[in-house]
C-alpha cells in the first residue's frame, strides 16, 4: 500500500485557507491536478496513491468517481472565490485516468471551466496508459478539450517491463502515440524508466531508439527509485534482484542526453526533454517556478500562496467528505518564507534555465563559487548571473542543493 501521508496542522471543514494564503493570487500561474487512483493493477515499483478493484470497499466505484471530483472543483471555487484567475494547465495524473470513461475525464474537464475559465491556450494533460486507450478513445478526449498526453512506456524491453510488472507489450506505446497524433494530439510524451534490475546499456539504448522512432515531442526519463513498501523492494530484500546501482543509473543518464539531444530533443528540466518550447510540460513547470495549483482528488496535493495541503488518502473516505459538504483535506502546512526561498533554489535548480545568483544569501553564493570551479555549473550562464547545472552537476543535483542551501 502506498506510503502514509505526513502530519499538519488541521483543516477548517470548508476547507477555507489562512489568512494572507489568496494574496497575489492571480498574479502566479495557477493550475489543476486531477488524481485518479484507479489502476488495473499494481506495478511492482510503485508507490503512489493508488487501487486495484480488489482493494477498494463500498463507496469508492470508479463509475462515481467524476461526480465526486466535480464536488471538490465546487469546493475550491468557493475556497478560492474571485480572486482565482483562469487556469492557465490541467494535469490529469494516477493511477490511470484513462481507466476511466472519456467522457468522464471531459466531465471533469469541463467543471474546472465553467467553475474558474480555461485560458484559450490553456495545456490539458492526462497520463495514460498505452493499452487503456484506443483510436475512438483519443479522439473523444480531444474533441472534449485535451491538448496534450503522456504515455507510460518505461522500456521496450519484454524482460524488464516484466521486473516492473508492467501490462503493456513493448510495441504498444508506439501505436499509442500514431493513434494519438491522428486524434488531432500535437504534443504527446512518453515516460521512460532506467536502471531497472536486469537492463542492460544496450536494453537502454533499444528503449530510447523505440520511443523517439515513435515520434514524441517530449521525452521523460527518470531513475529507478526503490520504494520501501513495494513488492519490488521486497523481492530485493529477498535477494531475488540486485538493488539498483547509482553509478549504472549515471551511465544510463549519459545515455539517455546523448541519443535524445541527438534527435533534436533538449533537456529543459533533469528528467525532462522536449523538442522546443512549444512542447515542455507548462504544467511541470508551475510546479518547479512556484505557482499556484489546487490539487483534486484523494492524496492529492495543493499549493496557494504559501498554503500546501494534502487530502485523505482513501477513494472512499475522500468520496464521503464531499458528500457531506466539507473538505476532503486531511492536513496542512504555512511554508515560512525561509522554507519558500529553499525550495525555490532546490526546484528552480532543476531547470536548464537555473536560478539567479542574486536570490542567493552570500554564504550560498560562495558555494556557487565553488560548484563553478567543480565543473558543476556553467561558466557562461554564471557570468550572466544565473547558476545552471552543466552535465556533471545534473548527475550531481541533489549534493549542489544541499550545497547551497545549508
Amino acid at each position: 500500500m502506498p506510503s502514509v501521508l505526513p502530519d499538519g496542522d488541521p483543516v477548517p471543514a470548508s476547507g477555507e485557507l489562512p489568512s494572507g494564503a489568496l494574496d497575489g493570487l492571480g498574479s502566479r500561474p495557477f493550475g489543476f491536478y486531477v488524481h485518479v487512483p484507479f489502476c488495473a493493477t499494481r506495478c511492482g515499483y510503485c508507490d503512489f496513491n493508488t487501487y486495484t478493484s480488489a482493494e477498494l470497499g463500498p463507496g469508492a466505484a470508479q463509475r462515481d468517481y467524476a461526480a465526486t471530483a466535480v464536488e471538490e472543483i465546487r469546493l475550491a471555487r468557493r475556497v478560492l472565490g474571485d480572486a482565482a484567475p483562469p487556469v492557465e494547465t490541467v494535469f490529469f495524473g494516477g493511477g490511470t485516468p484513462t481507466l476511466l470513461p472519456a467522457a468522464d475525464l471531459v466531465r471533469i474537464l469541463d467543471a474546472i471551466g465553467e467553475e474558474f475559465g480555461l485560458r484559450p491556450d490553456a495545456e490539458v494533460t492526462t497520463e495514460a496508459n498505452p493499452e487503456s486507450v484506443d483510436p475512438a478513445y483519443l479522439k473523444e478526449l480531444r474533441a472534449g478539450g485535451f491538448t496534450r498526453v503522456s504515455f507510460g512506456m518505461q522500456s521496450a524491453g519484454e524482460h524488464v517491463l516484466a521486473v516492473l510488472d508492467r501490462r503493456h507489450t513493448p510495441g504498444r506505446p508506439a501505436e499509442a502515440v500514431r493513434e494519438a497524433r491522428a486524434a488531432g494530439f500535437e504534443h504527446v510524451n512518453l515516460d521512460l524508466i532506467y536502471g531497472t534490475p536486469g537492463e542492460s546499456d544496450d536494453d537502454w539504448r533499444a528503449s530510447l531508439a523505440a520511443a523517439l522512432a515513435a515520434g514524441p515531442d517530449h521525452v521523460s526519463a527518470y531513475s529507478l527509485i526503490v520504494e520501501d513498501g513495494t513488492r519490488l523492494a521486497a523481492r530485493i530484500r529477498r535477494g531475488e534482484l540486485p538493488m539498483p546501482d547509482d553509478d549504472v543509473a549515471a551511465d544510463r543518464y549519459l545515455i539517455a542526453e546523448e541519443l535524445l539531444t541527438a534527435a533534436g530533443l533538449s533537456w529543459y528540466e533533469i528528467s525532462n526533454w522536449a523538442a522546443g518550447d512549444e512542447a515542455r510540460c507548462r504544467h511541470n513547470l508551475l510546479y518547479w517556478t512556484g505557482g499556484d495549483w489546487w490539487g483534486a482528488g484523494p492524496g492529492a496535493h495543493s499549493h496557494v500562496g504559501g498554503t500546501r495541503w494534502w487530502n485523505v488518502k482513501h477513494p472512499a473516505a475522500y468520496a464521503a467528505r464531499l458528500a457531506a459538504g466539507t473538505s476532503p483535506a486531511h492536513a496542512r502546512e504555512v511554508l515560512a518564507a525561509e522554507d519558500r526561498a529553499v525550495e525555490r533554489i532546490m526546484l528552480e535548480l532543476r531547470l536548464a534555465s537555473g536560478f539567479p545568483l542574486a536570490g542567493l544569501a552570500p554564504q550560498a553564493r560562495t558555494a556557487c563559487a565553488r560548484a563553478l570551479a567543480d565543473g558543476l555549473l556553467e561558466v557562461e550562464a554564471f557570468k550572466a548571473g544565473q547558476a545552471v547545472l552543466t552535465l556533471r552537476g545534473r548527475l550531481l543535483a541533489d549534493a549542489v542543493v544541499r550545497d547551497l542551501t545549508p
